[in-house]
């Protein structure tokens, strides 16, 4: 066996295979982070990805922080260099490198890094408050045209590595490669900033909403936490307005939702709060009971751990109006 077919093999290079040749769907994340799956999955996001991709030339992807798996192209990649590289495992470790030193610079703002072959790699941070909740991933650009002296660089990195490739082919796809100018691709990168922002704050709604193929009992809790949400509702009562033992719903609501019971009826309290918060005649303290809450210092703290604002700042960001507390 070759050296470059042992490479091949390797759980790196299979991993990279399947993400850059996905055989189905648009979704590129395989978070178990519920949020996340939400928002990946949300027509949200997907209206957005395919409007900016088809719109700018340029990927998008959602990603989970430190995840294992490298970012996914999607079906049609835009980059044919990337395409070419994917295929070499050295490039692939590059790669995978790059992407967990972009992550780790993005957590706070917006980072942008160069691969080896001098193409452009962002990573955009979606948080909620304090809580960095994904990134949104583009890029595989280049900011100036590719050069001579640039692909003699890329050959000598290649074969420095090893790597068993046919120069001519990478040498053409190399001087295809999409080049932007610096104030086009900063101007893109503030409409991902502007969507980032709005998928954070549709992040709770998403993970309320009825997922299909989950079991009845829990399509039947979510419907009924719903209508009920202001009374003082205990899992028990629950599964049991829902004909179900307590361990047994415990067990597949969590399993179904990645929510505890009390995570989601906070949810559900909370985003019935936001739409009361509109109404600046309503106190905070008036709202924290209406929804549920049995004080206000809890309802406080839900709120902002799950917006990552005070109801009074949301109030007043949102609405314009500060109410009257």
């Amino acid at each position: 066996m070759s050296p470059e077919r042992r490479k091949t093999q390797s759980p790196l290079f299979r991993r990279v295979s399947r993400e850059t040749h996905p055989k189905q769907g648009v979704g590129n994340n395989r978070s178990g982070d519920p949020l996340v799956a939400a928002l990946a999955g949300s027509e949200i996001y997907l209206d957005y990805q395919r409007a900016f991709t088809r719109g700018t030339g340029l990927p998008l992807a959602l990603q989970e922080p430190d995840s294992v798996h490298l970012v996914q192209q999607g079906r049609k990649p835009n980059s044919r260099f990337c395409l070419v590289m994917a295929k070499t495992h050295k490039a692939c470790a590059a790669c995978y490198t790059l992407q967990h030193r972009l992550e780790r610079e993005a957590r706070l703002k917006t980072r942008t890094l160069k691969c080896f072959a001098g193409l452009c790699e962002s990573a955009v941070p979606v948080r909620i408050g304090e809580r960095l909740v994904a990134f949104l991933h583009t890029g595989k650009v280049m900011l100036r045209p590719p050069t001579r002296a640039g692909f003699n660089r890329v050959a000598a990195t290649l074969l420095k590595w090893g790597a068993e490739v046919d120069f001519k082919s990478i040498e053409d796809v190399y001087f295809q490669t999409r080049v932007l100018k610096r104030t086009q691709y900063l101007a893109l990168l503030r409409l991902v900033e502007v969507f980032a922002g709005h998928l954070a704050a549709c992040g709770n709604g998403l993970l309320l909403r009825t997922r299909a193929k989950e079991p009845a009992v829990v399509a039947k809790a979510r419907a009924f936490m719903t209508a009920h949400y202001a009374d003082g509702l205990t899992q028990a009562e629950v599964a049991r307005a829902v004909n179900s033992s307590a361990s047994y719903f415990s067990k597949h609501f969590r399993r179904s939702t990645g929510m505890s019971f009390i995570d989601f009826l906070g949810r559900v309290r909370v985003e019935q709060a936001k739409s009361l918060l509109q109404n600046p005649s309503l106190r905070v303290g008036a709202i924290a009971f209406e929804v549920g809450f049995r004080s206000v210092s809890q309802f406080n703290r839900t709120f902002k751990r799950l917006t990552g604002r005070s109801p009074k700042t949301f109030r007043h960001r949102e609405f314009g109006s500060i109410g009257p507390g």
